[in-house]
């Protein structure tokens, strides 16, 4: 068992680490739970239009990750080995990256606005579906202001987050859901005077407070005398990145943003497969994951923590302490995947009664997170087991561990159970999410032969 527990100093590490992002992740997770319930009390079209909206946003949020993720890699690897210099390059690959994908994603948006709307509404028995879309459209428009300090908030906070500092990401992100959730009840219902503007409303919130995000974590990170966040200091003074870097950042991350972006498209679709039932089940299915979110931060960071430690040490050169890190890492998500699914189980019924929304919404939500709750250790194993591959630069192998198997066998899964079944709702999201098990039997293997074991700076 001592392979898989660590002693005082191992957990003092990693808890220093990840305490913040686990806080800063459930006040975000809280405060989407209080926004949903928002939404949800004006009716099943606002809460669908607004999950059909940030359904297709996902596309574009994980492109940005993606991004981020592939010189993220290289900026763990240079700050464990005390490379500031590396450290810069890599923030301002990000925020050319980041620039291009805002400016193709806006582009995208607004000339497919239509088509990628109708593409996830499905009438139902007592739902406007036309009322739906024209909310959906609304908000769009919206949020894609928010596009932009989205973008360059990640730049900064995964940067930070890669050279240990996660203290910042923390307090910016914190104080951006609490300033959400304040104007979402004022914008939403019209409280203080303010009209009431619904939907629209949420999204004015949501815009708002991602500015405030991204000015905190800038001033904050460029006022800082800390030495995790030297990368800041004079590395607005070029834009120009080493040849060198830039194609070993597109080499290593190219398999990484395809990754992001078809793997969305995978969720993408299986989510559409999911709205062929109705728009009840839209609406279940945004109740369910904004409530699974909130059990999942705990152990799902440990993937976050998976990335940096180990990507620390083997940027160092300790590869036996990147192989023992890596283990009990993803030990102490298993343990915590389990706590959390017992406490779904146990709250799930009790949370949909806050909803204002229909009976079979809620029967069809408590479903969901009921049969999500079982396969909590099998996402976590899975999530860390990506997270080692790609601390190690095996990008490659992720791509086709992670979206692949999502397009090629999840999404097939989901697609035939929707058009050629009559199975409900929770019923295909079990089978889908079944599929799993063979992604855990491959990373099994990959993790037992160590082809992850790499230094990608020397």
């Amino acid at each position: 068992m001592k392979k898989f527990i660590g002693d005082k100093a191992f957990y003092r590490t990693v808890f220093r680490l990840v305490v913040p992002m686990i806080i800063q992740s459930a006040i975000t997770s809280l405060v989407s739970l209080v926004d949903n319930l928002m939404v949800g009390s004006l009716g099943t079209e606002s809460i669908a239009a607004v999950a059909v909206t940030n359904q297709i946003f996902m596309v574009f949020n994980l492109l940005i990750f993606g991004g981020s993720s592939a010189a993220g890699i290289f900026t763990a690897q240079f700050f464990g080995n005390g490379d500031d210099e590396g450290v810069k390059n890599t923030f301002r690959w990000k925020l050319w990256f980041c620039t291009i994908a805002v400016t193709v994603g806006v582009t995208v948006f607004v000339t497919f606005d239509d088509q990628l709307i109708s593409a996830f509404m499905t009438s139902s028995e007592g739902a406007d579906i036309a009322l739906a879309a024209k909310l959906a459209k609304q908000y769009m428009y919206i949020m894609l202001i928010g596009l932009i300090p989205f973008s360059f908030t990640n730049v900064y906070t995964s940067t930070m987050k890669e050279c240990n500092k996660t203290f910042l990401p923390m307090i910016s992100g914190v104080v951006a859901v609490l300033t959400n959730v304040v104007l979402n009840y004022t914008l939403i219902f019209g409280k203080f005077g303010a009209p009431a503007l619904g939907v629209a409303g949420a999204a004015i919130a949501t815009v708002i407070s991602r500015f405030v995000e991204i000015l905190i974590a800038a001033i904050g990170a460029h006022t800082s005398k800390d030495k995790g966040y030297d990368f800041t200091k004079g590395v607005f003074k070029k834009l120009s990145i080493p040849k060198e870097l830039t194609f070993g950042v597109l080499k290593k991350g190219f398999p990484l943003i395809c990754n992001e972006v078809f793997w969305s498209l995978g969720m993408t679709l299986i989510n559409q497969a999911y709205s062929t039932r109705g728009l009840e089940a839209v609406a279940a299915f945004s109740i369910a994951n904004t409530i699974n979110n909130l059990f999942t931060m705990s152990f799902m960071t440990m993937g976050n923590a998976v990335a940096i430690l180990v990507g620390q040490q083997l940027g160092s050169g300790d590869m036996e302490g990147a192989v023992d890190t890596d283990r009990k890492l993803i030990a102490t998500g298993l343990m915590g995947s389990v706590v959390m699914g017992i406490a779904l189980i146990l709250a799930a019924p009790f949370i949909v009664q806050l909803y204002k929304t229909d009976p079979s919404t809620k029967e069809i939500a408590t479903g969901i997170m009921t049969a999500a709750a079982f396969f909590f250790p099998l996402m976590s194993y899975t999530h860390c087991t990506y997270f080692t591959m790609r601390s190690g630069g095996k990008t490659f192998i992720t791509f086709l561990f992670d979206s692949v198997f999502t397009c090629l066998v999840s999404f097939p899964t989901a697609y035939v159970l929707s058009r050629f079944t009559d199975l409900t709702m929770v019923q295909m999201y079990i089978a889908v999410e079944a599929t799993s098990l063979i992604k855990a039997a491959i990373g099994t293997v990959l993790l037992v032969k160590r082809v992850w074991v790499n230094n990608i700076i020397s």
